[in-house]
């Protein structure tokens, strides 16, 4: 098992969860966080401080966020990895209540 952030965490980029990870599973992106599966321990800690319930164990993400599981994977090899704690995006008080935001995820 593993951990994934999914669609919640965009364009929000709360940076609570990579504080408490013991093992820096957590890879940065311009506007969104993924998890290296290859890298995460499954200790459930950044479940718990994601403030938009963005990260799920994989066998618990809602079917229509199921892509995230790759794409965690897919990004994580690309991005750099982030350990300490910075301040949200800008507007991601704006951001944490809407929906369909795959659209407006920046890969680089």
């Amino acid at each position: 098992m593993t951990h994934v952030v999914t669609e919640a965490c965009i364009k929000c980029k709360h940076t609570d969860c990579v504080e408490v990870c013991p093992v820096d599973a957590f890879h940065e992106g311009p506007n969104f966080l993924v998890i290296d599966p290859d890298g995460c321990i499954d200790c459930m800690a950044c479940v718990a401080e994601c403030p938009v319930a963005a990260i799920y164990v994989d066998s618990d993400v809602p079917a229509n966020q199921r892509k995230f599981l790759a794409l965690n994977a897919e990004l994580a090899r690309d991005w750099p990895v982030i350990v300490k704690k910075r301040e949200p995006l800008p507007d991601a008080e704006q951001w944490a209540g809407v929906a369909d935001k795959f659209e407006h995820l920046q890969h680089s």
